[in-house]
């Protein structure tokens, strides 16, 4: 256990790892404080999210399961079509979360968001907004933490969960950074179309794919994922142009979609990224977790997933009666990181072979093979 009798742990960032974290560890009685450097903590923020079943199986462990279902739409199935909207072949999407869980579940990503904050909120943690971690001290016994609002306080454990350019991983000198994987990706929440049931995807046109998931009764979000450009060299007011000229190549459910791509403000524009730290996640009683370590290209929907899956297996960890020490924090990293690596590499090796023009590209396959490997329990 901590050196403290009452041990208190810190949580830098209030995304999808850091709040589950936070609930998992005051349900054992821990004392949590969470700080999240953004004032709004990102209740507004993002067009969808595909969650499979490896995900809902966290959120049901968190308590939340009952919201996420009420709030998301649940499908089994994912429809290849041909960029005029012919559909190819409909799969039957494996069940990693077992088969009293959806295969997979869409929804809006401000509402599970907001769903994770209202679970923190009523674990009873100390949240702070607009507040970062400006230095971070260690000696044997735990982190002295100095806070940007010039208060300080001192911690048995700090869990970096501060996301893909985490200022925590930086300043425990790991110095892995994100790399771009060559693709990037056009976003947008829009009204759901009546035919739209499940995630259906196009590969080819003129982009390498498009595709779309409903994330409720009444709203889907739709993506177009092509060779990433220069983002100085787009002006943000044309977003909604450029999405519209690469979404009217498309059929099937598209031209409705296409019709409310308007306003710019609400597409977004983002590269693929990779990222694996191979070594230790931790040094001394600080550790990351979540988008800190890890994160890939969504072509199998597995980024927030293996977040969730971190905090749920580091909360297991803490709670279990060990001392934590480095040797349980080590622990920690084996558990994880073959699993996450298979998720990483498969990730962007789709994408790789779209960048490539590989037509012969056992892309299902590959996806079956990771899915068959999450049913197992992290």
């Amino acid at each position: 256990m901590a050196d403290s009798p009452t041990p208190r742990v810190l949580v830098i960032g209030g995304g999808a790892a850091g709040n589950a974290v936070t609930v998992l560890l005051r349900r054992a009685g821990i004392t949590v404080d969470l700080i999240e450097a953004r004032p709004d903590w990102n209740a507004t923020t993002g067009s969808g999210i595909t969650l499979q079943g490896n995900a809902l199986r966290v959120l049901r462990e968190l308590g939340v399961w009952e919201e996420v279902r009420a709030s998301g739409f649940a499908f089994g199935t994912l429809g290849i079509t041909t960029p005029d909207g012919t559909v190819l072949h409909v799969a039957e999407d494996i069940k990693t979360g077992g088969d009293d869980l959806p295969a997979t579940l869409g929804m809006q990503r401000p509402q599970l968001q907001q769903i994770l904050i209202d679970a923190v909120r009523a674990s009873g943690a100390t949240v702070r907004l607009g507040t970062t971690a400006e230095t971070l001290k260690q000696d044997s016994g735990g982190v002295f933490v100095l806070f940007s609002d010039g208060t300080e306080g001192r911690y048995d454990l700090v869990i970096g969960a501060d996301g893909l350019n985490s200022a925590t991983r930086a300043a425990i000198g790991i110095t892995d950074r994100p790399e771009p994987t060559g693709m990037a990706i056009w976003r947008i929440a829009a009204p759901r179309p009546d035919s739209v049931e499940r995630s259906d995807l196009a590969y080819g046109g003129p982009a390498y794919i498009a595709g779309y998931t409903p994330t409720s009764e009444t709203t889907i979000y739709a993506f177009l994922a092509e060779k990433c450009r220069d983002r100085a060299s787009i002006d943000a007011a044309s977003y909604a142009d450029e999405m519209r000229r690469l979404a009217q190549a498309y059929g099937g459910a598209w031209p409705e979609i296409t019709q409310h791509i308007t306003d710019p403000a609400k597409v977004n524009y983002t590269w693929f990224n990779r990222l694996l730290v191979e070594g230790s996640w931790h040094r001394g009683r600080i550790v990351l977790i979540g988008d800190a370590v890890h994160c890939c290209p969504p072509t199998i929907a597995q980024g927030a997933a293996q977040s969730l899956e971190d905090a749920l297996v580091l909360a297991e960890l803490l709670t279990g009666g060990r001392d934590w020490d480095s040797e349980l924090l080590q622990s920690f990293h084996e558990r994880r990181i073959s699993r996450v690596r298979a998720v990483v590499e498969a990730s962007v090796q789709i994408g790789q072979w779209q960048l490539d023009g590989v037509r012969d590209a056992d892309v299902p396959g590959l996806i079956a093979r990771i899915m068959n490997l999450l049913k197992e329990l992290p």
